[in-house]
């Protein structure tokens, strides 16, 4: 994997630059918005609770060298850090002066919460009429449950995700990729350029409304098209698909792989490559909805055929042939892979504390303006004189509002600034 080198000086030609972001966000969905922003060259300044910071600081079951984990540098290169007390009144006037200056705002508040600060979208316009406002939350803003907690998981539970995974009449499970959480970020995302595109046009900002529940139904295409279609209520189907078979895990003498032959070219080259070309005439199996129908016999079938080789063998003949077909990787093969060190999906970042830490690369490349590492994750308020100087408070204003508690206590302050 290529080593990024930690620098600011690039961004200019990034197509963000322009862009200054406030991240009142923390733990997934709202960091992971932020940062797609930053990687784009967003000027990405992470709003903390001082002496505290993003709750991610401190989760997931191991430790690193320093004090923030793994999760939170995963979720948070490209960005700066400011301690500020919204809670504080000299803390609030500080925040209101960044506001001044930026263009987004990401902040994942139960609704109502953001209002009590005092840091919400119509307290804020009024400060900054071309402000692009963005709430990610549980449920969204309005409805009856609106107020309620949101999680990822409960997120894939309420939307039907959770009754379709796993297999027909075991528990049930979740995905195990927090795809509420880090879906939400992504359609927030969409929603805030989306907003910036347009206040091109009007000239003044609005209000992006994003949910985890939302983002968990909307991804829910196959099975409510299922539903609709037919009027029976999705169940689990394992690891095959909804709309062709066969396209699922299967098993080899050895272990399981992956076969998609979603179409006739591709289910008569498969039958070839097993020399069962008798399936193509089996009244069972003659199209695809036959296929899907008889979705258990058809794959007892090319198992008593793949039992005979190794997952490896069939994968080689499967593709010599076009049909897709592919190994089931763990983590340390998948990160390893050929494909994703040609892909630079591994990036290797400089940190101040962790030093030469991992990361995962970026999913779109730009070929004008390939995105950057810029910044390793910030330590908790390392940029807080900086920023606050860069709006035009002086040092003697800004020593004047951390002596009045904006960032915590001047102890806390001095101590995670510089």
């Amino acid at each position: 994997a290529r080593i990024q080198a930690t620098r600011r000086s690039h961004q200019v030609t990034l197509p963000l630059s322009r862009i200054k972001v406030l991240d009142v966000s923390q733990i997934m969905a709202g960091p992971f918005c932020c940062m797609l922003l930053g990687d784009m060259g967003a000027d990405v300044i992470k709003v903390e609770t001082p002496g505290i910071g993003d709750q991610t600081r401190k989760s997931m079951g191991f430790r690193l060298k320093g004090a923030d984990s793994g999760g939170f540098l995963a979720l948070n290169r490209n960005k700066r850090s400011v301690e500020i007390d919204l809670k504080n009144s000299a803390g609030l006037e500080a925040f209101y002066a960044l506001v001044k200056e930026a263009d987004v705002l990401v902040e994942n508040n139960r609704p109502g919460v953001a209002a009590r600060l005092k840091i919400d979208y119509a307290t804020l316009r009024e400060i900054n009429p071309r402000l692009v406002y963005a709430s990610i939350s549980g449920f969204g803003q309005t409805g009856p449950w609106s107020r309620r907690p949101g999680l990822d998981l409960i997120a894939q539970a309420m939307t039907g995700v959770m009754s379709v995974m796993g297999h027909p009449g075991e528990a049930p499970v979740k995905s195990a990729i927090p795809l509420a959480d880090l879906g939400a970020g992504l359609f927030a995302a969409y929603g805030i350029l989306s907003a910036v595109i347009g206040r091109g046009i009007t000239g003044e900002g609005q209000f992006v409304d994003a949910s985890l529940f939302e983002t968990a139904m909307s991804l829910s295409v196959w099975e409510s098209a299922e539903y609709w279609g037919t009027g029976e209520v999705p169940t689990p189907i394992g690891s095959a698909n909804r709309m062709s078979a066969p396209y699922q895990a299967v098993r080899a003498s050895d272990r399981h792989f992956v076969i998609g032959a979603a179409n006739p070219k591709l289910w008569s080259a498969l039958c070839g490559v097993i020399g069962r070309e008798d399936l193509l005439k089996d009244p069972r199996f003659t199209d695809n909805v036959l296929r899907i129908r008889n979705r258990g016999v058809l794959i007892e079938e090319l198992e008593r055929e793949f039992a005979h080789r190794t997952a490896d063998e069939w994968v080689d003949a499967l593709l010599a042939v076009g049909v897709p077909a592919g190994p089931i990787y763990n983590y340390a093969e998948a990160l390893a892979s050929e494909q994703a060190v040609a892909r630079e999906m591994v990036l290797k970042i400089q940190h101040p504390v962790e030093g030469e830490t991992r990361a995962l690369g970026f999913p779109v490349k730009l070929s004008a303006t390939p995105q950057q590492v810029r910044d390793p994750a910030p330590l908790l308020g390392q940029h807080t004189d900086e920023i606050l100087g860069e709006i035009g408070l002086s040092a003697e204003a800004i020593d004047a509002m951390r002596q009045a508690g904006a960032f915590g206590t001047p102890k806390v302050c001095v101590a995670a600034a510089g």
